[in-house]
């Protein structure tokens, strides 16, 4: 392996666990400012004992996310330093803008939402909750900018092969952002909603915590009964833009090596070995027409084939083929499960549906899953360029770096993530076995108790309804 694939691979490797993290918050500060609204709005206890006990979940995922981003800042500098001299002047702002606007909002009302509860009024630490949700989302703003920036770029001219911005307008409103951002907002609020579906789903097998568990499952089955399909018509969308401004990366998640003759349409190719080094598939199945009823809505309509490009253009397409299919196979999982259970919802047998509720435990980390595979067929299927069509993504990589470094650096972070992160982990499972406590009436935070929360502890714990009947 030569430095370029080497520093492929660690950036691969640190954004793969650095991007589930800061997902999984994005969702989680949504659902704790619903929770906290909830118990405002009617005094419920359950409310409050949910948002305990979530909080606790947030503020471990969110310090991991923290950490696991700092290394990949790093990484511009040390793997990818001739990307940071030439786009620089565009990724440098944006990225900044992102720490103005979002983090510096995050971490000023953190301390409050994760310790003030006792110490402040209801209203200010619902407050609290509420700018984290939003620095959350502001966040996600400035990145997908940037990426969605690297994948169709404007609103800059090239003078010595560097970026130099003309119109920020331009560069932040760029062509794929306006479908970029919806697709990464609703898979992130997913990944929460089938994480806290999954923990209720395991609760309710276990015939702990009940009420509470069938409270969270009806809440994520009335979510994402929404959201599922909603993502769908923007993956679509969004499908038909990545036709429009990057035909290459759609050609390889559909495995299209070559055009057919005029008038047939395009294929869908259902399953299939792609075959980078004789340009076609291997032990291909295809439905003929469906792709191109899917990819342009009509029964004829042409994608340009690989073969349009030279080789040298082409992206991996194994990877970004298999990667479509799995993030694709499992959104239609999703929503088989969760029209399922909505009707078993309707049906009022929902605290009963044991098949159902092992259904969502196994589904939890679906989300997750399908995140990382939309990841990959983004980024992979951009190469051979890091900014699309303008540099190469082997002109990018820093030129005095050697292999043996980026090799011990590799080797480096995978120990150091396996100590940290396993930790991080481990707690994290610990706290979803003990579930959520009981809190029988409000924080006293009118009269300024002077104990904090403790939002990081699991000591002490009663569990809500353990042991009784749905």
């Amino acid at each position: 392996m030569d430095v370029l694939l080497l520093s492929r691979i660690q950036f691969g490797f640190v954004i793969s666990f650095h991007i589930i993290f800061p997902a999984f918050t994005i969702g989680l500060a949504s659902w704790l400012m619903f929770l906290e609204w909830r118990w405002l709005r009617t005094g419920d206890p359950m409310w409050m004992s949910l948002y305990r006990f979530w909080v606790k979940v947030f503020g471990i995922s969110f310090g991991m996310g923290v950490v696991s981003g700092i290394v990949m800042s790093m990484q511009f500098g040390t793997n990818w330093s001739e990307l940071s001299a030439r786009a620089g002047n565009i990724l440098g702002p944006l990225l900044s803008y992102e720490v103005l606007t979002a983090f510096f909002l995050e971490a000023g009302f953190l301390g409050v939402m994760l310790f003030g509860q006792r110490r402040v009024k209801p209203g200010v630490h619902f407050f609290a909750t509420c700018m984290v949700a939003l620095g959350t989302l502001i966040s996600t703003f400035w990145i997908i900018a940037a990426i969605s920036w690297m994948h169709t770029p404007q609103g800059h001219v090239l003078v010595d092969g560097v970026f130099v911005p003309e119109s920020w307008w331009a560069i932040i409103f760029n062509p794929s952002f306006f479908y970029r951002l919806p697709h990464m907002v609703l898979a992130a609020f997913i990944t929460t909603c089938f994480v806290i579906g999954g923990v209720s789903g395991w609760y309710l097998r276990r015939g702990v915590h009940v009420p509470a568990a069938l409270r969270m499952l009806k809440l994520s089955i009335g979510f994402a009964v929404i959201a599922v399909p909603l993502q769908m018509l923007v993956g679509d969308m969004h499908g038909l833009s990545t036709l429009k401004h990057q035909p290459t990366k759609l050609a390889a998640m559909e495995g299209h090596w070559e055009a057919g003759p005029p008038g047939e349409g395009v294929p869908l190719v259902v399953f299939a070995v792609p075959n980078q080094a004789e340009a076609r598939n291997d032990y291909e199945i295809a439905i003929p027409r469906l792709g191109s009823v899917i990819l342009t809505h009509s029964l004829d309509g042409e994608i340009p084939p690989l073969s349009a490009v030279a080789p040298e253009d082409r992206p991996p397409v194994a990877p970004v083929f298999f990667a479509f299919r799995v993030m694709v196979g499992l959104g239609v999982l999703m929503l088989l499960l969760v029209v399922c259970s909505a009707w078993a919802w309707w049906r009022g047998k929902l605290g009963s549906a044991h098949l159902l509720h092992t259904a969502w435990r196994w589904m939890a980390p679906a989300g997750f899953v399908a995140l990382l595979s939309g990841w990959y067929v983004t980024e992979i299927g951009r190469q051979p360029w890091v900014v699309y069509g303008v540099l190469r993504t082997r002109d990018a990589v820093s030129p005095l770096i050697t292999r043996t470094e980026v090799l011990w650096s590799l080797a480096s972070f995978i120990s150091v993530y396996v100590v940290i992160f396993g930790a991080g982990i481990w707690y994290l499972i610990r706290l979803l076995q003990k579930g959520p406590e009981v809190h029988e009436s409000a924080p006293d935070s009118e009269h300024g108790l002077k104990t904090a929360a403790r939002p990081l502890s699991t000591a002490d714990a009663r569990d809500i309804g353990e042991g009784s009947a749905p």
